[in-house]
């Protein structure tokens, strides 16, 4: 049968067990449409790290049905707070306004605690230890590829498998991701309500370092040391030497940043280079696309990351479920809709990234002082162009919704 015969699709394959593959998975079996999800890893994880969700997230977690487990356990923000390390106010957003005017609000929670809430709304099967290879695509399906030789059929293939996708690699070449010249160590740290109010976001800049907090859980921080250095370095010592060290680099800051360093366990520190990708013009060519990090890999700087990786699984399962259209249809239109979307997410928190790395003293002062000077503009913008496009499905509008 040919790729341009409109058929129902039987089932998707997807590279990638983290959120995104995940995400994709719930939303293709809100649409009928049957899926496996292949991780490589020999247990299903994602990891221990924060995630800021904001309410275009949330909204699409909703949308997925899973939004309210999540508001049970991820604390809600009502500010989040930018200064300097010495606390001068920068600027902040009142991003509580988003629960009246769009009906969700912005959350923070522990990845591996998302990533349960979506494992478990999820029947698909989900294949872990399955390390991809490559795949081979047909006229009518695709041969999906691992590393103990066997191979597995689809109609299509998602590669949903991070920033070293190997599913990007034979679409779009080996080329690594851009080290963006910084490196983020995080960790958690136990506190307590009266130590710590709950829904507390902040954010401190200092001269090529920066330290970000906010609970995740009840009586668990989750905080971020950011820092310029080569990349592929390692931590010598014991976990407690490498607590020691943030420690001595963020000396002199304001409160609470050493009280939340003094509690955090040092075997929670996790240390990685911070990594991004210019944006892509081309995500897929026939059967095959890409979707999350493996698509358009973005730092952390605006919080967007497994947002828009939950969005794209959303509107791809929309897209497939469209009648009428083929796969290569469907697929081609997916990714025109999200390249649109994600791109100047990409390019913002790189910019972003680069000015959070400023070390000279007189760009610093400039760059705190231009923050502040635009800041509610900045704000006004974020909501408009990042956090208002949930409303398609807020207000019930289906995932191909323009």
């Amino acid at each position: 049968m040919s790729a341009q015969t409109p058929r129902p699709i039987r089932r998707v394959l997807i590279a990638g067990g983290g959120i995104g593959g995940i995400a994709t998975a719930l939303a293709l079996q809100q649409q009928g449409i049957d899926s496996v999800v292949f991780e490589r890893a020999p247990a299903l994880r994602d990891g221990g790290a924060g995630l800021h969700i904001w309410t275009n997230g949330m909204l699409a977690l909703a949308h997925l049905g899973v939004a309210d487990q999540v508001a049970k356990i991820a604390p809600a923000q009502s500010e989040c707070h930018f200064a300097t390390s010495t606390g001068r106010p920068i600027g902040m957003y009142p991003v509580g306004q988003f629960v009246e005017r769009y009906g969700q609000p912005t959350v923070a929670i522990g990845r591996s605690d998302l990533h349960g809430i979506l494992r478990d709304a999820v029947t698909a099967p989900v294949v872990t230890d399955a390390e991809v290879t490559g795949y081979t695509e047909h006229p009518d399906g695709v041969s999906l590829h691992f590393a103990d030789g066997t191979s597995e059929e689809g109609d299509l293939l998602v590669g949903a498998d991070g920033v070293r996708s190997a599913v990007r690699a034979q679409l779009l070449g080996p080329q690594p991701p851009d080290y963006t010249g910084y490196i983020a160590w995080r960790g958690h740290a136990k506190m307590s309500p009266e130590e710590f109010p709950p829904g507390t976001f902040r954010a401190l800049f200092g001269p090529g370092t920066r330290f970000t907090y906010y609970d995740i859980a009840p009586g668990v921080v989750h905080w971020m040391s950011v820092a310029d250095g080569p990349a592929g370095g390692r931590d010598k010592g014991t976990p407690e030497q490498t607590l020691d060290m943030l420690r001595s680099r963020h000396a002199g800051w304001t409160d609470p940043v050493q009280q939340i360093l003094d509690a955090t366990t040092p075997e929670s520190i996790l240390r990685g280079d911070v990594m991004d990708r210019k944006p892509d013009s081309v995500w897929g060519r026939g059967r095959v696309t890409l979707l999350g990090d493996a698509a358009h890999a973005m730092s952390f700087n605006i919080g967007q990351g497994a947002c828009q990786a939950i969005e794209d699984g959303l509107v791809l399962a929309g897209h497939l479920a469209s009648p009428g259209a083929t796969v290569t249809q469907a697929l081609r239109a997916y990714e025109a809709e999200r390249q649109e979307r994600t791109r100047p997410m990409q390019l913002l928190a790189h910019r972003i990234g680069v000015m959070g790395s400023l070390q000279n003293p007189a760009a610093v002062w400039l760059r705190d002082r231009v923050m502040g000077l635009v800041w509610n503009r900045t704000f006004h913008s974020t909501e408009r162009d990042h956090v208002a496009y949930g409303t398609r499905w807020n207000s019930g509008a289906t995932a191909t919704a323009v």
